[in-house]
């Protein structure tokens, strides 16, 4: 799927007013602050709920170099964005990444973080910390190697929980652990997490299954409510709510003893659009103003044409101003993305 340029952009025509100044403000005051930026869609694992067995990546050629990535965060500084999560398919598979991580860390993000399987995050935990990285979160499903492995279909969970050790060892915290729950594949294992959370003082994170999985294979009865979620846990672990969780797509809770923190994710049954601050790169250079959207705009093209910094601030503003209020997930019209969660970087 090739990535389209912004009409106005196409010809490299001047830049709008506005320059390289923010904030980055949509038609509804959503301040747009957080930028997810995926470096690569390959993943070295098939996860039932996001990509097949059978799959087909991206040329080399057109995902963004490392220069191009810094270039776009530079601006992104520029214009309010503090915050970058580096994503994929697999982070961690794009090679000499920790150069990535430096270059970005010059920058001066607030918040430079990562979101990966940790199959390849042991070796690399203290480089990327050295580099600049602030912390990781880890997407890890089961808790039980043979159902692990029946889910990610690839992979083994010891290599995981290594790699969380060796995570916190390097000072990338607070660690947050992340498990898409799966009715009638690990939401018996709720509870298992709850206890681990405790134990570990990582913080879980519960995630319903989203409409994004490349096989087109979602169904409502396999997604697991966060709410019910949270009140399976409530039963056993008391939980209190805790506050400032400001635009973050979880809604946390403490234990109420203070054994550690969960974290519910419910962006099918409680969308929290309203105050959704994130834009999202792809590997091939699209702008993204939502998820669930199929509305690009390429700076890639842009870039690769001699555009100015100016022409890429104007894709960026030009990408929030056509954010809608919602990802209309519950409504009758919607259609899932053509794009899968690997495709476009969580």
């Amino acid at each position: 799927m090739s990535v389209r340029p912004h009409p106005r952009l196409a010809t490299l025509a001047a830049p709008a007013p506005g320059g390289l100044e923010g904030p980055l403000v949509d038609r509804y005051g959503r301040v747009h602050d957080d930028l997810r930026i995926s470096v690569t869609d390959r993943c070295n694992l098939r996860c039932v709920y996001c990509i097949p067995e059978d799959v087909t990546f991206l040329p080399r050629a057109e995902l963004l170099s490392f220069e191009e990535i810094a270039r776009l965060g530079r601006v992104a500084r520029a214009l309010g964005v503090t915050s970058v999560r580096l994503t994929g398919g697999e982070p961690l598979m794009r090679r000499n990444l920790v150069r990535l991580v430096a270059q970005l860390a010059e920058i001066g993000f607030s918040d430079l973080s990562l979101t990966t399987n940790a199959t390849l995050l042991a070796p690399l935990a203290a480089p990327l910390a050295e580099a600049g990285l602030t912390r990781v979160n880890v997407s890890c499903d089961s808790l039980r190697p043979e159902r692990f492995a029946a889910i990610r279909r690839r992979g083994d969970l010891a290599t995981v929980l290594a790699a969380m050790d060796a995570a916190e060892a390097a000072g990338l915290t607070p660690l947050k652990v992340n498990v898409v729950v799966l009715r009638g594949e690990n939401d018996d294992e709720v509870l298992d997490f709850a206890r681990f959370a405790r134990a570990t003082g990582r913080v879980v994170r519960f995630i319903e299954f989203m409409p994004l999985d490349a096989g087109g294979h979602w169904e409502r009865p396999r997604l697991v409510p966060g709410a019910e979620i949270a009140s399976t846990i409530a039963a056993h672990f008391p939980l209190v709510p805790l506050e400032g969780s400001g635009a973050a797509p979880a809604e946390r809770f403490a234990f109420a003893d203070g054994l550690g923190e969960v974290g519910f994710i419910s962006s099918v049954t409680q969308p929290f659009c309203g105050t959704c601050n994130r834009l999202r790169l792809t590997a091939d250079g699209a702008i993204r103003n939502c998820l669930f959207s199929d509305d690009e705009l390429s700076v890639r093209d842009v870039m690769r044409a001699g555009g100015s910094d100016e022409m890429l601030a104007d894709v960026l503003r030009a990408a929030v101003g056509a954010k809608h209020p919602g990802h209309a997930i519950n409504e009758p019209g919607f259609l899932a993305p053509r794009r899968s969660m690997s495709m476009i970087g969580g």
